[in-house]
């Protein structure tokens, strides 16, 4: 279902069902966009960000990106876009202890840039934002509610943004923090790259230049913060998307191998077999 609801707090929800959209826009403020079904491309500068249900990401106010969707199938996309002061609110509420909460004092504001990156679109974020669609799509008008789903998404983001940037970057074996920080920033320009090119043959050479590390940095640091190296990386996002096309089309499993960018059906099924502990084709039939 199709809709554009804007809150008396000037919170937007926007949620649109297309086959084809390309749109250059600027985030008016703290924006999140997902897909339900399908995909579509972000592009952010050089960066371009392949965003399928799995995934998400989150824009900072004043984010300049284009979107695209070229589809198939219907590409379900669905965005939020906060409210300065709603987001001001929720730092000073939610991040600040008791003490600080008593005297004013605010620890976070919502002119601190994320990093924009994709988040996994998983657990208690995913479940919230279901639900949060279906009842919109049902014609719930109810704005206490909706807020509430709405601050209950930015509590989900913040545990997600803790362990996507804050955890994994304290798994690099470097001292100083903002160093980490940085690195992680870097590593989470191969990821995308990997998400976003996943069906193309990739060199490890153009994938660290992409990420500005040398080959030796970027397979270390890569596996430190990830649990795996960026081969590994890859043909795990293969095998998910490879999932997806035999769960949602009707390519034969050698059409599927290609469009993933497997060259060799039989290491495809030995790989999906192994990580699935089923061949492609009973997977098809049972799904």
């Amino acid at each position: 279902m199709d809709y554009l609801k804007v809150l008396k707090n000037n919170n937007k929800i926007i949620s649109k069902t297309t086959y084809c959209k390309e749109d250059v826009q600027t985030a008016a403020d703290l924006t999140l966009r997902c897909v339900f079904s399908g995909n579509e491309r972000c592009s952010i500068g050089r960066r371009e960000l392949l965003i399928y249900a799995d995934s998400f990401i989150m824009l900072n106010k004043g984010t300049q990106y284009n979107t695209c969707i070229s589809s198939e199938i219907p590409v379900q996309s669905f965005a939020i876009t906060f409210d300065n002061a709603f987001v001001t609110d929720f730092y000073s509420s939610y991040t600040s202890s008791n003490h600080n909460l008593l005297n004013g004092i605010i620890t976070n504001s919502a002119e601190d840039k994320l990093n924009e990156t994709l988040y996994p679109f998983a657990g208690d974020i995913k479940f919230n934002l279901l639900h949060l669609k279906a009842n919109l799509d049902s014609g719930l008008n109810d704005e206490l509610l909706i807020n509430e789903y709405l601050h209950h998404c930015l509590i989900t983001y913040s545990s997600v943004y803790n362990k996507e940037i804050f955890e994994k970057a304290r798994l690099l074996s470097i001292q100083n923090t903002g160093t980490r920080l940085e690195i992680l920033r870097r590593l989470n320009l191969a990821k995308e790259y990997l998400y976003s090119n996943y069906d193309k043959n990739i060199n490890l050479n153009e994938l660290a230049a992409y990420a500005c590390l040398s080959v030796n940095h970027l397979l270390r640091t890569f596996k430190q913060a990830f649990g795996r190296s960026p081969h590994q990386f890859l043909i795990d996002i293969r095998l998910k998307r490879a999932q997806q096309l035999l769960r949602k089309s009707n390519y034969s499993v050698n059409e599927v191998v290609t469009l993933i960018g497997f060259e060799c059906p039989s290491s495809f099924i030995r790989l999906f077999k192994q990580r699935f502990e089923t061949t492609p084709l009973i997977y098809r039939q049972s799904a």
